[in-house]
């Protein structure tokens, strides 16, 4: 059982950088802007199923994997980074076809987006590698720990992502006229080729 002190400390770690901006919560506010609480709930779903399958994955020994072969890591950023210019070209395209909705709604993102989008995101799988390395003590209980330091991890997740949802919903969700659905595809698209940028020369 990992002692009050540790979860003083991981609270202090996980929570800045699981509620900081990021691709990740860029999209979720965007579902929450476009299709409300309710109708991001799949992704949202999808999500938590990924960072719960990072987590596992991680805290059972794919971290030393990682290390061990640096391609991996290449390749996830490869990925991480087609990936988001694909997020920003359909914010785009939405934006562009906002004066007829009808004819070229976008698609709405589900369970397997968001398990996806978890998966290619190179910010998330670092930060929860770096959450097994700094938290993690073989000498503790393996299993009990990474369960633990899991559960955690998810609660954080959990409540931080639906802070970024209903953000959307109830500030942006607000301005539906085709100007302001304008503004916000581009706005998003933005911040998705800001990130692809930034995943490039990090």
């Amino acid at each position: 059982m990992l002692v009050w002190n540790v979860w003083i400390l991981f609270i202090g770690y996980a929570v800045p950088l699981v509620i900081s901006p990021g691709p990740g919560n860029t999209v979720l506010t965007a579902m929450g802007a476009q299709y409300g609480v309710q109708g991001s709930v799949r992704f949202w779903i999808g999500f938590e199923i990924g960072n719960l399958a990072l987590c596992l994955i991680y805290g059972f020994g794919l971290g030393e994997v990682v290390r061990a072969h640096p391609h991996f890591a290449l390749a996830l950023k490869l990925a991480g980074i087609a990936y988001l210019l694909y997020l920003a070209w359909s914010f785009f395209r939405s934006a562009s076809h906002a004066a007829k909705p009808q004819e070229h709604q976008q698609r709405r993102l589900g369970l397997v987006d968001g398990i996806l989008s978890v998966a290619v995101n190179p910010k998330i799988h670092s930060m929860i590698l770096a959450m097994f390395t700094q938290f993690l003590d073989p000498n503790g209980g393996m299993t009990s720990t990474v369960l633990q330091l899991t559960a955690g991890f998810m609660l954080i997740s959990v409540l931080c992502h639906f802070l970024w949802i209903y953000a959307g919903a109830s500030l942006l969700g607000r301005f539906r006229s085709e100007s302001a659905l304008r503004v916000q595809g581009w706005a998003f698209g933005t911040c998705m080729l800001l990130a692809a940028g930034f995943t490039a020369i990090s």
